[in-house]
């Protein structure tokens, strides 16, 4: 979070900066099946973050010593490209944002890919930020679940992602970069939407537990919007092949 000197207004009459109420979403676009060399992919662009997913697998493990006979292996990479945002990324390798972001989002997708039904093998996964905009790791992980959806692997669920943020001392869904930057709290929150499960949940600031309950409930809200668009994204990329 940045320093508190020179805080921009985050609230204007009682609204936010661009005009949402506490629980809106920024604009949302899906898109599945973009990258014809890769088994599965999509395109999301969610305010002014522009995420590229795409799914390899599965395939042989490398290196080989690392495969599991009973099972897949996931690996994931979350990369910012040098050019997503005002600071830099990526140029002498992943940082450590990058390397922990890679890692939680792997674990959210090895509960939900059936990974028994293919031992010995390996599933990658691969985002890549074009833009940045605040919430890029629940946009990486909301395209990639469509990618995994649209490479035809056995998966329980499609998940989705969203935080909520605390700004001026007042939950807030889906935080901008400029909020999350100035923000005293946000906290990404990954759910399986059949039964709610929770897969992924980090805090970064201090929230009540009063506060939490009704952060859950926001994006549980969400989740209705951010599923449809998942949804809708792998109909149109179907029914786009069908023709």
């Amino acid at each position: 979070m940045a320093s508190k000197a020179n805080k921009p207004a985050l609230l204007i009459d009682g609204k936010r900066r661009d005009g949402r109420g506490f629980g809106d979403l920024r604009p949302l676009n899906i898109e599945a099946g973009i990258l014809k060399n890769a088994d599965g992919s999509a395109y999301v662009e969610w305010g002014n973050n522009k995420v590229l997913a795409a799914v390899y697998g599965p395939r042989e493990v490398q290196p080989r010593h690392t495969a599991d006979p009973l099972r897949a292996v996931i690996k994931c990479r979350y990369a910012m490209a040098p050019f997503s945002s005002i600071g830099e990324h990526g140029r002498t390798g992943p940082n450590r944002r990058a390397i922990e972001i890679s890692k939680v989002t792997r674990e959210v997708f090895e509960n939900v890919v059936m990974l028994s039904e293919f031992p010995n093998s390996q599933i990658n996964i691969f985002i890549e930020i074009l833009q940045s905009d605040g919430g890029t790791r629940a946009a990486g992980i909301t395209a990639a679940s469509v990618a995994l959806a649209d490479s035809g692997l056995y998966i329980r669920d499609m998940v989705y992602s969203v935080s909520v943020g605390k700004i001026d001392g007042k939950l807030a869904l889906d935080l901008d970069m400029i909020e999350d930057n100035y923000s005293e709290a946000d906290m990404p929150v990954a759910i399986a939407p059949r039964n709610n499960e929770i897969l992924l949940l980090q805090m970064d600031g201090n929230y009540s537990r009063e506060e939490i309950d009704r952060a859950i409930d926001m994006v549980l809200e969400a989740g209705k919007t951010i599923s449809a668009k998942q949804r809708e994204a792998l109909r149109s990329s179907y029914s786009g092949a069908s023709r």
